[in-house]
């Protein structure tokens, strides 16, 4: 539900609403706006009646609104003609080097890369190092891994962590990783800049609520046969516990097709991005399941709009633990950058490693689509 109020209605008025939404059971998100201040009320409306007429008739409200998207916190649209401005979100790396800012959906093109597993250090800093080489300014690496078999590798656990911190402190590059049950969530926080909720836990509503109590920002993947209003709702969870700082990322679903791993849904860039505020990446490695597809689909996933790449590399890919068929060498990752970024400046979204009085001619034709 949506209470605008009337231009020009007092602090008073303001905090009273607010405590009459809160009255009746939902929580009062306020918006303040240069002319106009809108409240969300957010809650279960099932067993409340009487709610919309009270809240109209209040001093100082101009009018009341369901919305339809269940989604309330996530939706781009807060009213009719009233939208709220594209998250960005903010992190600050710490390192041997000092701290250094980041950002993720400020009009800039981000990459994130790294192995699917954290193996050894020599592993880690090899693809850090490539990954900074080139561009990246995040790492991913799992140090906890969900995999179909239990006989699989399961992860180095908390020593992984610790080798991705390491590459940190010596690369600056943040680390992005998955936390597999809040168990663990002191622990991975402790270490990550950026928590990874991986597709087979997009709907692990408990786990959802207990990150709106951390201050990382979440990468949360859409799951392997979810809908977009399913990650949406899941992103609802997260934000309304507490935590607005969400990026949404495309990964693949499930289809009838075998030829690759999953079928990169790269509708889904545009259909988020009319839907919500929140910054879109793409992971075309799992999408595809195959390295030799992973470059034509970065560059589709950046033309049709992405904020961000999260690619998996390796030094070794036939002798890597997990996921070997779809990671890239890094002279292919390096390949892949150069293509990337000629189009995100085709398509106004300037790399974020480039400086962008570098950049090609405006509306030149890049090597790459020729």
């Amino acid at each position: 539900m949506i209470v605008t109020m009337k231009a020009g209605a007092s602090k008073e008025q303001i905090d009273h609403v607010i405590a009459v939404i809160e009255e009746c059971g939902y929580k009062a998100h306020p918006i303040f706006g240069s002319n106009l201040t809108v409240l969300a009320a957010v809650g279960d409306e099932r067993g409340k009646s009487g709610v919309f007429e009270r809240l109209s008739s209040q001093p100082g409200v101009g009018k009341v609104e369901y919305i339809l998207p269940p989604y309330k916190l996530v939706c781009r649209e807060i009213a009719p003609g009233l939208e709220r401005e594209a998250t960005v979100v903010r992190v600050r790396i710490r390192h041997k080097g000092g701290i250094t800012g980041r950002a993720i959906g400020d009009g800039r093109l981000s990459v994130i890369a790294g192995p699917c597993s954290v193996e050894s250090l020599e592993q880690v800093m090899t693809c850090a190092r490539e990954a900074r080489k080139y561009g990246a300014t995040f790492l991913r690496g799992g140090a906890f891994k969900p995999r179909t078999s239990p006989y699989s590798f399961q992860g180095l656990a908390e020593d992984g962590l610790k080798i991705l911190a390491e590459a940190r402190e010596e690369y600056g590059l943040g680390i992005v990783t998955e936390l597999m049950d809040a168990h663990n969530l002191d622990l991975v926080t402790k270490y990550a800049d950026i928590i990874q909720i991986g597709a087979r836990n997009m709907q692990n509503f408990m786990l959802l609520k207990n990150l709106g109590d951390t201050n990382r920002p979440i990468l949360l993947k859409r799951g392997m046969a979810s809908t977009i209003d399913e990650l949406l709702m899941s992103a609802e969870y997260v934000v309304s516990c507490g935590n607005p700082n969400v990026i949404l990322c495309e990964r693949g679903i499930r289809t009838f097709e075998t030829a690759y791993r999953n079928t990169l849904d790269l509708n889904a860039v545009p259909a988020l991005r009319a839907a919500t505020h929140l910054p879109i990446i793409v992971d075309p490695s799992h999408g595809t399941g195959r390295w030799e597809l992973v470059k034509p689909m970065s560059l589709a996933a950046v033309a049709a709009g992405a904020d961000g790449l999260i690619i998996e590399i390796h030094p070794e890919p036939s002798k890597a633990f997990s996921d070997g068929q779809q990671s890239l060498k890094p002279e292919k990752f390096g390949e892949l950058m150069d293509a990337v970024a000629a189009v995100a400046r085709c398509v106004g979204k300037p790399p974020c490693w480039e400086d962008e009085t570098e950049s090609a001619t405006e509306g030149a034709v890049p090597d790459c689509l020729k």
